[in-house]
């Protein structure tokens, strides 16, 4: 199959922000309150609505909501990219550091241990920041050690290894904590697993924008070292790229993209893994320069169908958002994969 030409991307990029237009404002418009389109936009104009509460629900929560949707999307798209990057391998996605773990365990230390530790914990740490606070501690932890291994070692695929070594680890002693916890105690870990986009306030989405946006930021100014690494270390290394640097800057980038998503919405799983493969296998390139705005534009649209999908319209019930995008996603991959015949990094 040929590469699309210059029109065609430009053609597919207008038909993408098409699609995310339409995305945001179905977000909006999905819920146990059904919000017509006119109205969404009448409201986002200025003009007060006749039924007041409506106004209330989109700019305290839809809005709010589908940022953070946008956010989350775009930050996880662009660090499964990163890793499969690095590795490359088609199978790595943003958690393979053991970042996404490292916030759960220190969740969970939080949730399923702070009961039993309540009598000697800080009054502050037991406030509506604790649980944020203790994923962040846990998954900015593993950061640190994943990159202080990093500067050690050069071969990309022990610390893969080691990435996964940490995951299991964390996965182990979370697993003995939900063994030794009370039932209200694993209730809440087992519901921040889930996935929740509507509970952020407005500065916690602005921590989140921030540490993507610079997470983006940092891609873009490095894309020609990202295509270089796709033709191997040594033709990398000819051209002058210091893959010491270059590995460094992308394992701190996916670290704090993924580990703030995680600590601030909770683990979402497979929508950093998929994204890349969908971009690659629509657009038929790997350069950066095409992949790296695609799939900022693409995982957004994703997040933000798959929470419109789990919004169950017209009831107050919400499907796990970690369970959606999966469920959403697997069956696209699935056939781009069967009518492709292939893939490539």
């Amino acid at each position: 199959m040929t590469s699309p030409t210059k029109t065609q991307r430009q053609l597919r990029y207008l038909l993408l922000g098409l699609l995310f237009v339409w995305a945001f404002l179905i977000n909006i418009s999905y819920g146990s309150v059904e919000i017509s389109i006119s109205n969404i936009i009448e409201s986002v104009m200025g003009n007060n609505l006749q039924e007041p509460q409506l106004d209330y629900i989109i700019h305290q929560y839809r809005i709010p909501k589908a940022i953070t949707a946008v956010i989350v999307g775009a930050g996880l798209s662009i660090s499964g990219l990163l890793m499969q990057t690095l590795f490359k391998n088609p199978l790595a996605g943003p958690y393979v550091l053991g970042v996404s773990s490292g916030a759960s365990l220190g969740a969970a230390l939080y949730l399923m241990g702070a009961s039993a530790l309540s009598a000697f914990l800080p009054h502050w740490l037991m406030g509506n920041w604790s649980t944020t606070i203790a994923a962040s501690i846990g998954s900015f932890t593993v950061l640190f050690i994943v990159a202080a291994v990093a500067t050690r070692i050069k071969n990309t695929m022990a610390l893969l290894i080691i990435g996964l070594m940490f995951g299991s680890l964390s996965s182990a002693i979370v697993s003995i904590l939900a063994f030794f916890s009370s039932k209200e105690s694993l209730q809440r870990f087992v519901f921040w697993t889930y996935g929740n986009l509507g509970n952020l306030r407005p500065s916690e989405i602005g921590i989140l924008g921030l540490f993507v946006g610079i997470g983006s930021l940092l891609s873009i100014l490095n894309t020609n070292a990202l295509n270089t690494m796709l033709l191997g270390d040594d033709y990398a290394i000819s051209l002058g790229v210091s893959l010491k640097k270059t590995h460094l800057i992308i394992l701190i980038t996916t670290g704090l993209i993924a580990g703030s998503i995680t600590a601030l919405v909770g683990p979402i799983a497979f929508l950093g893994l998929a994204v890349p493969h969908i971009c690659r296998l629509i657009w038929d390139t790997s350069n950066h320069k095409i992949l790296i705005p695609t799939c900022l534009i693409m995982g957004a649209i994703f997040m933000l169908i798959s929470d419109s999908i789990s919004q169950l319209p017209g009831s107050a019930n919400v499907l796990p958002i970690n369970a959606v995008t999966a469920l959403f996603g697997s069956p696209i991959v699935i056939w781009l994969l069967i009518r492709k015949k292939q893939i490539q990094l």
